[in-house]
Order: C-alpha cells, then sequence, then structure tokens
C-alpha cells in the first residue's frame, strides 16, 4: 500500500499518469484504517498456522481489513467533479459493469457512516462508499485520501476467505462477507483482472499502458515510505 500512496504523491506531482493497479497478498495480513487507532492488543501478535499476521497501517480512511485470499484494486486520479459520495460511484462503476460481465450484480450499499465506525471489520456494514450484492451482502469495500484534487481510491475484492481465521480476527462470523467468485466456474484471477481492465476501458474511454515499477522506482517507494513512517 505504500505504493499506492508514492503513485498519489508522484501524480500530484505531475510526474505519473493516472493509474490502475491490481494486487494480491502474500500472506494473511490485517491492514488499519489511516485514523483507526483503537484495536484489540491480541492483533499485534496474533499467528496463524504458525506464521505472524501482518498488521499494516493504510493511507486511507475506514475500518479494518484481512486481506486474506482477495484481491486489492488501486485507482489514482485527479480533476473528478462531484463531492466524495458522486468520486466513489465515478470510481466504481468499473468495479460494477466488470463483475456485470462475470455474471455477479452489484449495488452500492446504504448503511450509516455512524454504523459503520462501530465496527472493527470494514466489511461488518456497507455504507454508501461500498459495493453489496441483491442480498444486501458486502462484496467490494472501498476508501479513499485526497491530496488537493488528486484522490487515491483502493479496495478489497474477497475471493477466497478462511471463516475460522476471520472468526479469530473479528470475533464473528464472516456472515456479512460475501464471495460470488467461488459460486461460479472456476477463473483465474488474470482473467478477472483482464475483465475489469475491459470496464474501465468502456467506462471512462481511456487505453491503459501497462509500466512495471522500475528498481530505482522501487527504491524511491522504499525511501518514501520510511520518510512518511519513520
Amino acid at each position: 500500500m505504500s505504493v499506492d500512496d508514492w503513485l498519489l504523491d508522484r501524480h500530484r506531482q505531475s510526474a505519473c499518469p493516472p493509474t490502475l493497479r491490481f494486487y494480491t497478498w502474500s500472506s494473511p495480513t490485517i491492514s488499519l484504517g489511516y485514523h483507526q487507532r483503537r484495536v484489540p492488543e491480541f492483533w499485534r501478535q496474533l499467528t496463524w498456522q504458525g506464521q505472524p499476521v501482518s498488521l499494516v497501517r493504510r493511507p486511507t480512511g475506514g475500518r479494518a481489513v484481512l486481506h486474506d485470499g482477495d484481491l486489492t484494486y488501486s485507482i489514482v486520479t485527479s480533476g473528478l467533479s462531484g463531492n466524495r459520495q458522486q468520486v466513489y460511484r465515478q470510481l466504481c462503476l468499473f468495479l460494477i459493469r466488470g463483475w456485470q460481465a462475470l455474471g455477479v450484480r452489484l449495488q452500492f450499499g446504504d448503511r450509516t457512516r455512524g454504523e459503520y465506525t462501530q465496527r472493527a471489520s470494514c466489511f461488518a456494514t456497507a455504507t454508501a462508499a461500498d459495493l453489496v450484492t441483491d442480498t444486501g451482502a458486502k462484496s467490494i469495500g472501498s476508501a479513499q485520501l485526497w491530496r488537493g484534487d488528486a484522490v487515491l481510491q483502493h479496495g478489497s475484492m474477497p475471493l477466497t476467505l478462511d471463516r475460522n481465521l476471520f472468526e479469530c480476527v473479528f470475533g464473528h462470523s464472516p456472515d456479512s462477507v460475501t464471495l460470488p467468485w467461488d459460486k461460479r466456474e472456476e477463473r483465474s484471477i488474470d482473467t478477472l483482472v483482464s475483465t475489469l481492465i475491459e470496464a474501465a476501458r468502456d467506462c471512462y474511454d481511456i487505453e491503459f499502458r501497462v509500466e512495471p515499477l522500475s528498481d530505482m522506482e522501487w527504491r524511491d517507494i522504499e525511501t518514501y515510505s520510511k520518510d512518511r513512517h519513520p
């Protein structure tokens, strides 16, 4: 997620274009919202199947997310009109259209922010910034960070879920989380990513250029991250 933060900073300086990226997690990790300070103490020493569960802090707000078998998306852009909720709707449009192409209907949640902040888990409640199925179960949780007129929006799409680990972390079953990926024929993450990229092309009338980060950029990201979080 330091890459997301770095891309936003670079974009503000006109040093990189608007960016869409996707990534997965190599091991179970809990990401905390930037302003989330009160967390269970046992999270700091939590292990699962003999391995430590990492605890990181996102540059964006919101509540805790357990990254375990999910796909994370990230958008960095600028110059969008409207309030934050309207920007969420603009930037989530490609997710709705992409998942619809895979046979999954999604819509925005309707819970209040007050209900959301009372829960430790991001996926316990779906606000107007999140996407849910027809039954109201949350499929995608998203969060934003604004700097000037530039915005970072990223979010988690659970594809598989270890129910026992979820219950261990949050103390309740993951019944509020839906896994549409599991209920349909086997597909690769590459298929999902390519479908979402195609949906973004259609929604925003743009073309993408794939550019892996260079060794120099990775070193810059490491330095940037250490400077912001010494």
